[in-house]
């Protein structure tokens, strides 16, 4: 496995170079969302209003993250699991979403869809939630301020660890690590 720096927003060709399997180091700005704020922005969506954010080439990053100590930019911010997101994600990647960091299996509709669209499902670190949070250098609250630690934030990160999980290409690697663990 090689490890790769990569700089947000995505753009093809980095999506294109990235393999199951391949260790990466994110820096810049990525966006933290829940399943709550994911049905608020398909929402909008079907009310014809704007998203918070410009999504296109974008990153979400499933995590509701604790309240920070004072002095601190953020509490622990560890990933979530990722099917709750499942039903809103192929509509996402449909407008340009790029990537997802979260951790756990991805349903085969959005598997496709990551196929489709040339997108990356990352897995976060799970159990490191204090650790990944010193990646994250700024925070701040752009929408859905009543869902507390579920809203959405606008995160500036540097050298976030992550493990490209399902690439653009088809690759999974929870089926493949299995195969390389059968008897």
């Amino acid at each position: 496995m090689k490890e790769i720096k990569i700089t947000t927003p995505l753009d093809t060709e980095t999506l294109y170079n990235l393999k199951t399997g391949d260790k990466v180091l994110i820096s810049g700005t990525v966006y933290a969302a829940r399943d709550t704020a994911h049905k608020r922005m398909i929402d909008m969506l079907k009310r014809g209003e704007e998203l918070p954010f410009d999504i296109k080439g974008q990153i979400i990053y499933y995590v509701g993250p604790t309240p920070p100590r004072p002095g601190k930019i953020i509490g622990s911010a560890g990933p979530t699991t990722s099917t709750r997101m499942d039903a809103y994600t192929p509509e996402l990647l449909e407008l340009g979403l790029k990537g997802m960091i979260g951790k756990g299996l991805r349903s085969q509709t959005v598997k496709d869809a990551i196929v489709k669209h040339k997108g990356v499902y990352f897995s976060g670190v799970g159990g490191a939630a204090a650790i990944i949070s010193k990646s994250i250098i700024s925070a701040k609250l752009i929408a859905f301020e009543d869902l507390g630690p579920e809203a959405i934030r606008e995160l500036v990160v540097e050298d976030f660890p992550a493990v490209v999980v399902n690439d653009c290409h088809g690759g999974d690697l929870y089926i493949e690590g299995r195969k390389n663990f059968s008897f």
